[in-house]
């Protein structure tokens, strides 16, 4: 290409001869090569406009399903709760058989400056005085299970308060019940005048009946300076809660006072003692208050977590 090309001819017997052809240039070009263009077919198109939709639809569904999880979890722990609140409510309801030995029976056979009456009555309704010593055994016991109760329900909210409460509220309690009611065993024993207290006439009897009987009435007041100061971290419990009207908590820490201010006067000033039982009586319906809502309401459900749009 681009050169004279010469062809050199021989025949035999004969002269040779050059045949020259002149150069000839041949002006081509090489064919550019062929731009290769990617075939997408109508799939890989379709995949590729697809994936990112796809992509944030998996996105979107693994948000739901977290936030679904979230909002089942959350259920479940305030149907828990709600449990828990009701259990508490129906082991206070016990508590109920308290005012058998502290209001009614006193009410019903002890005679103020009286001892030779007040003895002819417990002789003489024994069984209603046994079961005014059982009551007590009772609430002391029931008091240990609402106090676990009540530290099941606020453990979350405040470890370290929820243990003073069962401290203040069971165990230092319930060892002052049992022991008290030493004291109205004793006055029955004497009331009764078994042979060997025959040594005793009947008055000296019916004093020392009376002695116990006021025993008794000091264990009262000493026992209520713990109904009283149980209630002053049972109220702060219920007021952090979230879960109860803050309301009751502020009751139950006006309550515990009300406790103390009776058991202080009733110990220092005990000719004011009723007077003063008088003034704080309605605070003391905290108790009642707490009691009722735990039971018929529960524990306040939560507003579910609104999904991710």
């Amino acid at each position: 290409r681009g050169a004279a090309i010469s062809v050199q001819l021989f025949a035999s017997g004969s002269s040779s001869a050059i045949l020259v052809i002149p150069r000839i240039t041949i002006a081509s070009t090489a064919p550019a090569a062929p731009t290769i263009i990617p075939s997408i077919t109508n799939g890989q198109r379709m995949n590729q406009s697809v994936a990112p939709t796809s992509f944030i639809t998996s996105t979107s569904r693994r948000r739901e399903y977290s936030d679904r999880r979230i909002v089942l979890e959350i259920s479940s722990t305030d149907a828990t709760t709600s449990r828990n609140a009701r259990i508490a409510g129906l082991l206070y309801l016990t508590l109920l058989t308290a005012p058998l030995r502290l209001i009614y029976i006193p009410s019903k056979l002890f005679v103020a400056g009286n001892a030779s009456a007040t003895a002819n009555n417990i002789a003489a309704h024994e069984m209603l005085f046994r079961l005014g010593i059982v009551s007590d055994l009772f609430t002391a016991t029931m008091a240990i299970f609402l106090t676990l109760a009540l530290y099941r329900l606020f453990q979350g909210v405040d470890q370290a308060l929820a243990r003073l409460m069962v401290i203040l509220g069971a165990l230092m309690v319930t060892p002052i019940y049992f022991l008290n009611t030493i004291n109205d065993a004793a006055a029955l024993l004497l009331a009764r005048g078994t042979d060997f207290l025959s040594v005793f006439d009947k008055p000296q009897r019916d004093a020392l009946v009376m002695v116990f009987l006021r025993m008794h009435g000091q264990g009262i007041l000493a026992n209520e300076v713990f109904w009283g100061l149980w209630l002053f971290p049972f109220g702060l419990l219920v007021y952090r809660s979230r879960f109860l009207p803050r309301i009751l908590g502020v009751w139950l820490m006006l309550n515990c006072f009300a406790y103390l201010a009776t058991s202080v006067t009733g110990i220092l000033w005990p000719q004011y003692e009723q007077r003063v039982s008088n003034w704080v009586f309605p605070v003391m319906f905290g108790e009642l208050a707490i009691m009722l809502w735990l039971i018929i309401m529960g524990a306040k459900e939560r507003q579910p977590l609104a999904t991710a749009a």
